[in-house]
């Protein structure tokens, strides 16, 4: 697998006529790559630093200029971000002919200061403080999708009516039920791989056209990095097969939504700190305090995990998105999941966020909440056994968006481990997709009273 680019690298495949674009990207509050597309020669020569507008991080996903942000408005005149590459991510994109990507950290213009709410920024600010205790935070991600025929221009033509999933029944594990789509599957692997990005296999997941990739583990921030990678990547090259891929969270009724499980475990000195054989379930008290912290949180975090109000969806009994936030060894109905129990393998696997959810905001505040047990030596609740779903008086996820921004603007915790001005941006950010969503008639409304009102 080849390594991310250097700079001496990149001249000479420029020279040798291989690349001649670098995509420039920052990363949105929605997690999605923003920027600009550079000739590879004029890069070479400035990649110091370039320009955008602040308001791309003050809009929503239909790119609305939101009012009421802090940090970027029409009063302000919307100014400039300085773009800074991260000449460590720089890499190779094979799907995208003579293409290479470099992502870029966010600073402020006047002050030369990071960004404060931008999700490098704020994951950045975790993994300084979990270095600060002698940590290295190690994560990975598990990204779930829907393949559907047909392109997005077609759907959205349509009214994103009559959407056909290019299977036709439950393909989860199927080998001979995958075979159709695996031309996608065969160059999303190939040209993630390529591209530097260690895949470790796809498969079909639990509805028709439903399908799961998953990449080697890594620190937070190259995870991260990637994950936002993969997803583009799936949308690009679905689109040069004549398909679709969404990473809605909640596509249907009845049917599984999309996740994106965070795995996670500090590593010190090169091992990982989770792991002691003594103890039960190989579970250090690090372990312990951390995932603590993580449940004491959950429902404060539950907004990074699930941004939109589609997300709440998914939480649905038996759908294997969990209902309450509690732990387990190797239960998929909890909330917190402990996976690799009695190995050196042993860690948490969140199972709450759902495969919209912005990877760095989401492993921020998953970190903020476990450092914060680590540093209290929070006490781990009793261990779950059984059908967490059934579990009463139990710890519950927020049930909607509403529910989980309360949870977030009161966090005295994520106030202190983020900033007042982070929290505050994506409170406000949550309250604009709630107030947008009530304002809105949907297709229930409309088959449920157009007649019998």
């Amino acid at each position: 697998m080849p390594a991310n680019l250097s700079l001496k690298n990149l001249e000479q495949a420029v020279q040798a006529g291989e690349i001649d674009t670098v995509i420039v990207a920052l990363v949105d509050m929605q997690g999605r790559l923003m920027g600009k597309r550079f000739h590879a020669a004029h890069f070479l020569e400035n990649h110091d630093e370039t320009h955008c507008c602040n308001y791309l991080l003050a809009t929503d996903l239909e790119m609305n200029t939101v009012p009421g942000y802090a940090a970027a408005s029409w009063a302000a005149g919307y100014g400039d971000y300085v773009m800074k590459p991260d000449l460590s991510t720089l890499r190779r994109l094979p799907w995208a002919a003579g293409t290479a990507l470099c992502m870029c950290d966010l600073y402020d213009h006047k002050t030369h200061e990071l960004v404060p709410h931008a999700p490098r920024s704020v994951l950045r600010r975790q993994v300084e403080r979990a270095a600060a205790l002698g940590f290295q935070p190690m994560m990975a991600t598990e990204l779930e999708f829907y393949l559907f025929e047909q392109s997005f221009k077609h759907h959205f033509d349509s009214g994103y009516r009559c959407l056909v999933p290019t299977a036709r029944h439950n393909v989860d594990y199927a080998l001979s039920g995958t075979f159709g789509e695996e031309p996608v599957m065969r160059d999303l692997r190939n040209g993630l791989y390529r591209a530097g990005i260690p895949v470790e296999n796809s498969k079909g997941e639990a509805n028709a056209g439903q399908h799961e990739i998953n990449v080697r583990y890594s620190d937070a921030l190259d995870t991260s990095d990637m994950h936002v990678v993969v997803k583009a990547a799936t949308k690009e090259i679905a689109s040069r097969h004549g398909l679709s891929a969404t990473f809605l969270a909640k596509v249907a009724h009845g049917q599984a939504g999309s996740s994106s499980h965070v795995h996670q475990s500090l590593f010190r000195d090169g091992e990982n700190a989770f792991f002691d054989e003594s103890a039960e379930h190989g579970m250090s008290d690090l372990m312990r305090h951390y995932m603590a912290g993580q449940l004491e949180h959950a429902r404060a975090l539950t907004f990074f995990l699930a941004p939109y109000v589609n997300s709440y969806k998914r939480f649905v009994t038996g759908l294997f998105a969990p209902t309450n936030a509690i732990w387990s060894v190797d239960n998929r109905t909890a909330g917190f999941r402990v996976c690799g129990d009695n190995t050196r393998g042993v860690r948490i696997e969140c199972r709450i966020g759902g495969s919209d959810l912005n990877p760095y905001l989401a492993c921020a505040a998953l970190l903020a909440a476990g450092l914060e047990g680590i540093e209290r030596k929070l006490a781990l609740e009793p261990e779950f056994t059984g059908d967490a779903y059934a579990a009463q008086d139990a710890r519950q996820v927020p049930k909607t968006l509403h529910e989980a921004a309360d949870a977030l603007e009161g966090s005295a915790m994520l106030r202190a481990a983020m900033g007042e001005g982070v929290i505050d941006h994506y409170v406000h950010a949550a309250r604009w997709e709630v107030e947008e969503f009530n304002r809105a008639v949907t297709d229930w409304e409309l088959a449920r009273g157009f007649e019998r009102a």
